[in-house]
């Protein structure tokens, strides 16, 4: 039986973990947490660090394989692991471009891949010299995640926002969908595509709210999607799962605008409305056995439940009973026991053959089921 680490014991340790019953696997989980949603999924549970190098290097060297829930962790103790044979997914050269926003815009660059026109800062005052740029995202270098690390500016009055440290600006482009696409790439090369999903975001807290499976755009623009998707997984040179957010302006171009090198919350819905999750596809890259099918079971739209503005504290779900009553409704709470303003502790799924009746569920789920305390 193999024995396969997760670095990070949040939410999604917690969906690998329920994933990786139907196999033979013996699991591991390192986070500083002992309470965290993973931690009494797995088989052995260790306290520690996951940017810690002795941390991470002291629970993978007696495994068989690792893989990440969260980009920061310590790629040099993964690079070490590495070189003594335990398998990581992603590879740690993968995971170096895509956890640093400046390598991962010139990668995109580098290997010819569309995206937003952008430059590097490193100080507020430089922007002065780049107002051509404006209105662009501000994105650290370093740390960003679920929102954070991002600030919009729109014009010179907004330059207060502006990080005085490392830093991409990126012009924004007039958007007309954003989508996601999510790419499983095995050990041989092999590759899997999930059907684009279609994301709409809260504007004040930069996160997901919720999405649309498939997202509804022509098929040319679903090929170009596809193509590019697909150069990007593959020019990163390393099996697992890849998520690549891209833009269609408003031209219908296709442009990237971020990769995630792990399972990804734009790919929940798969749990119920795939033949096989991300999460079931990732055990298998890992252990070694075929790709899932990614053919859709229904189509689906996702809610993220997200900590209501005004509570802090022991977590409640008003309203829970009434939306588990509705058909088709499948509510998946991650077990955090605390809530605040913008925290995810929770998503819903709905399935239906009808595009109207998704946006009309998920926007009732929306206002229906509320984290407070």
């Amino acid at each position: 039986m193999k024995k396969v680490g997760i670095l990070g014991g949040g939410q999604l340790g917690r969906m690998l973990l329920q994933a990786a019953a139907n196999y033979p696997v013996e699991t591991f989980v390192l986070e500083k947490d002992a309470e965290c949603p993973a931690a009494h999924l797995c088989h052995h549970f260790s306290k520690g660090d996951i940017t810690s190098f002795e941390d991470v290097y002291n629970f993978g060297k007696d495994l068989d394989s690792i893989t990440i829930e969260i980009e920061s962790v310590n790629v040099d103790a993964l690079k070490k692991l590495e070189a003594e044979g335990v398998k990581v997914y992603p590879r740690p050269e993968a995971l170096e471009i895509i956890k640093n926003k400046i390598e991962q815009k010139n990668f995109y660059k580098e290997n010819e891949i569309p995206t937003s026109p952008f430059i590097v800062t490193s100080k507020k005052e430089q922007l002065q010299n780049h107002l051509n740029y404006l209105p662009a995202a501000h994105k650290l270098a370093h740390g960003g995640y679920d929102g954070r690390g991002v600030q919009i500016l729109k014009n010179e009055k907004d330059f207060d926002k502006a990080f005085n440290e490392e830093a991409v600006l990126e012009k924004l482009v007039s958007i007309k969908k954003e989508i996601s696409i999510i790419v499983a790439i095995s050990e041989d090369g092999k590759t899997a595509l999930y059907p684009p999903v279609e994301m709409i975001f809260n504007q004040d807290l930069n996160l997901l709210e919720y999405q649309l499976c498939p997202a509804n755009i022509s098929e040319k623009t679903l090929w170009k999607a596809e193509a590019i998707a697909l150069t990007v997984a593959k020019n990163l040179k390393s099996p697992g799962i890849f998520a690549v957010e891209l833009f269609i302006d408003i031209d219908d171009n296709v442009l990237v605008n971020e990769t995630a090198p792990r399972v990804h919350n734009s790919g929940h819905h798969t749990i119920e409305a795939a033949y096989s999750s991300q999460f079931d596809m990732l055990w298998r890259i890992m252990l070694g056995y075929p790709l899932g099918y990614t053919k859709p079971i229904m189509s689906s739209s996702m809610v993220n439940l997200i900590g209501e503005e005004g509570y802090k504290g022991p977590a409640k779900y008003q309203n829970l009973e009434e939306v588990l009553q509705i058909e088709n409704v499948f509510v998946h709470i991650y077990g955090k026991k605390e809530t605040r303003p913008g925290r995810k502790m929770g998503h819903v799924t709905v399935l239906s053959n009808e595009r109207q009746e998704l946006i009309h569920v998920a926007n009732k789920v929306k206002h229906l089921l509320k984290v407070v305390s």
